[in-house]
């Protein structure tokens, strides 16, 4: 499904933390890197046109009036016509409530009773619960090991006969069985007496087919991980009774995941354990000179030397993998006093990286070895950088000559924009890159998903104020962006045919190989630009993250060779060979240098908007302005004062007549649908 590659997990009125934790967790597990998992609030399902590229929406637990009381009417509507044309939709407890035609809850109970009709109505009948009696509101009192039946003549031949699963205030689909006829199959059925009437089965989770879509509503909490559930407060019985279910509970959720139409990991993605960074230098010795400049933010305890940041603390040195002190506060306090091995969990359970000490070891005098590094190679990194730097007009070599590395970080960007005590330290063009980064960042609501085989780094930009007249920093994304196409065209002899190009303001698109002569675009890059005042100058954090060998979850630059190869084989000249991170990586430093170097110099002059508008996508396209009530316009192009985009409104079914009237409009409060020629707002 090309372009569906969101999954939006609501998180806005109704639910609860937990609930949403959970869900995420599960979601990104079982659909990393397919799909990028996405928490959003309200205001985007009502505002934003998130249809065209989510693949399915999830609505966690807690109490679905919070989802009525955002989401009724335009919301609903959204997500009701989204399912109709072909989405899906997830309810888990409160999501199931929410997706059926009757939600009854508690009834008699003065305290607790929710009566209602829903808008949503996937399951055409009642959902009445609690099942189970007990339930309290933030409590896990209610909270059991329910015991589940598969149905296994709906799924997929992987799915279990049975499972126990987390529940607490979860409904029971009233005679679900009945409504087979209108596309309702009952995926898996309560075994143990029920508080509540349920009229024929026990049904407690179920499929629904609607229009050219469908719906999976559950009753019970199949997204919770045993790994995640405190055994203090669930009870151990809860706990052990899920967690040898484990494996039967994901391979249930596995079936209904492709049920819906998604594609799920074959076998569940552990969540990373963060790894060592490696600092290093093209001259390893200044190294030493680069850290000695830290010398005010560096504290000591115990003989060892910390940076303690806004966000992040580093480790100077110590080579062990994890401080277990730290360790200790991020797992649930009944694990804090055992190791991973002890408890058999091997980690996989939800962290908070940023209470995780970072380890850095600092390289002063060679670079890191392939056992250090086994997937990036530093030695072929600088040797590039080196190479590119020799073929340079730039009268500076600074971007790339220091790199942190680590195989796995939370965000090349938020390492550095989080933690300014740092950064105010850190040079121009000091980077930081990784092969896997758990929490990557993108524009407004946006999540770039980061597996291995992205090229993913940060670079950091000291900008002077007193060029902000003549050189405003707005344009940086738009200088980074032509960079990373330059970078790839100017990679080696024969790459100027790759098929990638600009959309505004500042993603990299690719045509898509498998839709050959079509000229269909996919998305294979996107770029973070995140800028801080301070003193006599902006600090800038250009954050960047290019598909360059994986295929998912879109499609990779190394993807795009197999085409033009065919071509060069009928020419007879050699084939091109694959990129390589390091390689680009340096590609890229070395034209983003020369860039920015004129760039200071001229501002954003007419031979760069040539040169912009050389690789862009936009030209003359026609749009609609959601931001001026459907106004049709046509793109003209950017403004060289603020980089704003330039579209003349215009009449006619083919947009022939302008009519005078011209916006201009900025970037970090609006985005481009490029496929639907549609400029939104920006949530």
């Amino acid at each position: 499904m090309v372009g569906k590659m969101n999954v939006l997990v609501y998180s806005g009125n109704g639910t609860t933390v937990e609930s949403v934790r959970h869900c995420l967790y599960t979601m990104r597990r079982l659909l990393t890197p397919n799909y990028a998992v996405i928490p959003v609030t309200g205001e985007t399902l009502l505002k934003e046109p998130w249809t065209s590229t989510c693949a399915l929406v999830v609505f966690p637990g807690g109490a679905d009036l919070g989802y009525c009381r955002t989401l009724n009417g335009e919301g609903n509507r959204r997500i009701i016509q989204f399912v109709h044309r072909g989405g899906a939709y997830l309810g888990f407890c409160a999501g199931g409530y929410y997706g059926s035609k009757v939600c009854e809850f508690e009834v008699g109970n003065k305290k607790l009773e929710v009566v209602g009709s829903r808008e949503l109505a996937f399951f055409p009948g009642i959902c009445r619960g609690g099942a189970f009696a007990g339930f309290i509101y933030h409590s896990e009192d209610g909270a059991r090991a329910a015991e589940l039946k598969v149905d296994k003549k709906w799924l997929e031949n992987e799915a279990p006969g049975q499972f126990r699963s987390y529940y607490n205030g979860g409904g029971v689909f009233v005679d679900a069985e009945k409504y087979e006829d209108k596309g309702v199959e009952v995926l898996a059925s309560f075994t143990q007496d029920l508080a509540v009437e349920s009229g024929e089965g026990k049904a407690a989770i179920i499929y629904c087919k609607v229009g050219e879509g469908a719906a999976i509503l559950t009753g019970p909490h199949p997204e919770f991980a045993a790994a995640n559930l405190d055994r203090r407060i669930c009870g151990p019985e809860i706990v052990d009774a899920i967690k040898e279910d484990d494996q039967k509970r994901t391979a249930f959720l596995k079936s209904c995941l492709t049920k819906l139409g998604l594609t799920v990991n074959q076998e569940p993605n552990a969540v990373p354990s963060l790894s060592r960074l490696h600092l290093s230098s093209l001259e390893p010795s200044d190294v030493r000179g680069l850290v000695d400049s830290w010398k005010d933010i560096i504290v000591t305890e115990e003989g060892e030397e910390y940076i303690e940041g806004e966000n992040d603390t580093f480790h100077l040195g110590r080579p062990s993998r994890w401080s277990m002190g730290s360790l200790a506060k991020v797992l649930p306090s009944s694990m804090s006093e055992k190791t991973n091995e002890e408890t058999g969990d091997g980690g996989d359970r939800i962290l908070d990286y940023s209470m995780i000490v970072k380890h850095m070891t600092v390289h002063n005098q060679t670079y890191p070895g392939s056992k250090e590094t086994p997937y990036f190679n530093h030695h072929a990194f600088f040797a590039n950088l080196r190479h590119y730097q020799s073929l340079s007009n730039s009268s500076t070599e600074e971007f790339g000559k220091f790199l942190m590395y680590g195989e796995v970080v939370t965000s090349t960007n938020t390492m550095l924009e989080k933690n300014n005590k740092l950064l105010q330290l850190l040079p121009t063009g000091f980077t930081v890159t990784a092969t896997v980064q758990v929490a990557g960042r993108g524009r407004g609501s946006n999540v770039w998903v980061s597996p291995a085989g992205s090229l993913i780094f940060s670079t950091c930009i000291r900008y002077p104020m007193e060029l902000m007249t003549q050189a405003p920093v707005i344009f940086v994304q738009y200088i980074a962006a032509m960079a990373v196409v330059e970078g790839i065209k100017s990679y080696d002899t024969g790459y100027r045919d790759v098929p990638v190009k600009l959309k505004w303001p500042n993603d990299i698109y690719a045509e898509d190989p498998s839709k050959p002569g079509e000229k269909a675009y996919v998305k294979i890059g996107g770029i973070l630009v995140n800028s801080s005042y301070s003193g006599k100058e902006f600090l800038s954090v250009v954050g960047i993250g290019l598909n360059t060998t994986n295929l998912a979850p879109t499609t990779s630059l190394n993807a795009l060779l197999a085409p033009l190869n065919t071509t060069r084989t009928l020419a007879r000249k050699p084939p091109l060979g694959p990129f390589t991170l390091e390689k680009l990586l340096a590609r890229i430093l070395t034209i983003f240098e020369e860039m920015y170097t004129r760039f200071l110099q001229t501002g954003f002059s007419r031979a760069f908007e040539e040169e912009y508008y050389k690789n862009w996508l936009h030209t003359n396209q026609l749009v609609t302005l959601e931001v001026q009530d459907g106004a049709r316009a046509r793109v003209r192009g950017i403004t060289r004062d603020f980089g704003l985009l330039l579209v003349e409104e215009v009449r006619g079914g083919d947009g022939a007549i302008p009519t005078g009237k011209v916006w201009g409009l900025q970037s970090d409060g609006n985005s481009f649908d490029f496929f639907k020629g549609l400029v939104k707002r920006k949530v």
